[in-house]
């Protein structure tokens, strides 16, 4: 499982769209294995497995009518074959009980894992993820993780995202984007590697924040208990109350971003 990881913006869906054969590149090469993605789009559809940010649904049909509509477009011509597959993936994203409902009443979690479903069909050598837990709920996102994470086991899944939590839970490889550059390609822990030792936190008040911010690099501020906590970056102890921090990949999102390493 690979995670893409960069802010709106960086090039991630367009990269994403690129490999799913929905637009050209202006220039470069992609393969997948034998597959030249760019020359041989018929090839590269039949084993790839895609989930937009964002699909539509035909309305009032069921996720049991409207999968098996797609099995069919994917050129399972037997009905009792199709009948199987449907059965068979409604049952891995637990939607097996929902099944007879329209896809457009889904609660967010349940078209998300719905859209899983539809991705897996013929099974796909690659499967892609465009931005999936953004709008979720913390139940509904750790059920996707789950699934994610089932599926990540045997197929190429990559996952393209802005938010890091997704990435250090889910990938062991990844990769940081901006401005349709790659800044960052390896492991998740080679990724912490490059700012560990050098990542300082310090709770500030509101009036002091602006202050730190002229004085220190700084890679993130949030509100914890309404006080602002600040992370910066220092390759010596910046003392004036600072401590050590553990490191996450969200300061090295923002470390990449800034071009501090």
């Amino acid at each position: 499982m690979f995670g893409l990881l960069g802010p709106n913006g960086a090039g991630k869906s367009s990269l994403m769209r690129t490999l799913a054969t929905l637009q050209d590149a202006d220039s470069g090469t992609i393969t997948l294995g034998d597959i030249n993605v760019l020359n041989d789009k018929d090839g590269v559809r039949k084993v790839l497995g895609y989930l937009p940010q964002e699909f539509g649904v035909y309305p009032r049909t069921s996720a049991e009518e409207l999968l098996d509509h797609l099995a069919l477009l994917k050129g399972f011509s037997s009905k009792s074959d199709r009948k199987q597959i449907v059965e068979q993936l409604l049952i891995k994203v637990n939607l097996w009980e929902q099944r007879k409902k329209a896809v457009s009443s889904y609660s967010g979690g349940m078209r998300q894992r719905f859209g899983i479903a539809q991705s897996l069909i013929g099974n796909p050598k690659l499967v892609i993820v465009d931005e999936p837990t953004a709008g979720l709920d913390p139940g509904e996102r750790n059920r996707f993780y789950n699934i994610l994470s089932e599926i990540g086991e045997n197929i190429i899944v990559i996952l393209s995202t802005h938010i890091v939590q997704d990435v250090r839970e889910l990938c062991n490889n990844m990769a940081v984007m901006n401005h349709g550059k790659v800044l960052f390609s390896g492991t998740t822990d080679d990724a912490l590697l490059e700012v560990k030792g050098k990542v300082w936190e310090q709770r500030v008040t509101k009036e002091e924040l602006q202050g730190y911010h002229d004085r220190y690099k700084i890679l993130s501020s949030k509100l914890v208990g309404g006080q602002p906590l600040i992370h910066i970056f220092s390759d010596t102890d910046p003392n004036e109350g600072f401590n050590k921090a553990e490191e996450n990949l969200e300061d090295v999102f923002f470390a990449k971003l800034n071009e501090l390493v």
